[in-house]
């Protein structure tokens, strides 16, 4: 059976270590490789949709990304118990006639014996912004570790 560490009961340590690794999975937008870290039959709960399994959580992520270009994202913790994680995330992204959205939301994860994510519950905000008022300017793929979080950039 697969394993992805850290495993549960998460410390304040490891599930920041869980959450940086689910971000940096995300910012690589390679939606084969991020539905590895859930487990076969995860459940989300995302925006209006309620994918069931990897494949329909996989799909939803490829319509996500033919949707949300140049996509950089920014988790936080937020609080943990045992095999639960909240986490806090902001993300920049625009749409193809160049459109630029901040989204801002929260997630409730739960996580099985194994570390994959049983249970994925997103509500998430779209802010139209300028161009010139992203924060979020690394080249695409995973944050540099010296950005700034969302706390230090007053998100």
């Amino acid at each position: 059976m697969d394993t992805r560490p850290p495993l549960p009961p998460f410390t304040r340590e490891t599930a920041i270590q869980k959450i940086r690794l689910a971000e940096d999975g995300w910012n690589s937008r390679d939606p084969a490789r991020i539905v590895l870290a859930y487990s076969p039959d995860t459940v989300w709960r995302n925006r209006s949709e309620f994918p069931r399994g990897r494949a329909e959580a996989q799909a939803l992520l490829e319509r996500k990304w033919a949707r949300e270009l140049d996509y950089r994202l920014i988790k936080e913790l937020w609080a943990f118990d045992g095999n639960r994680i909240a986490v806090r995330f902001v993300y920049e992204w625009h749409d193809d006639a160049g459109n630029w959205f901040r989204s801002h939301g929260n997630e409730n994860w739960a996580f099985d014996e194994q570390g994959l994510m049983t249970h994925r519950h997103a509500s998430i905000n779209d802010q139209p912004i300028k161009a010139e008022d992203r924060k979020f300017h690394w080249p695409l793929g995973r944050r540099p570790d010296d950005h700034p979080g969302l706390t230090a950039l007053g998100l």
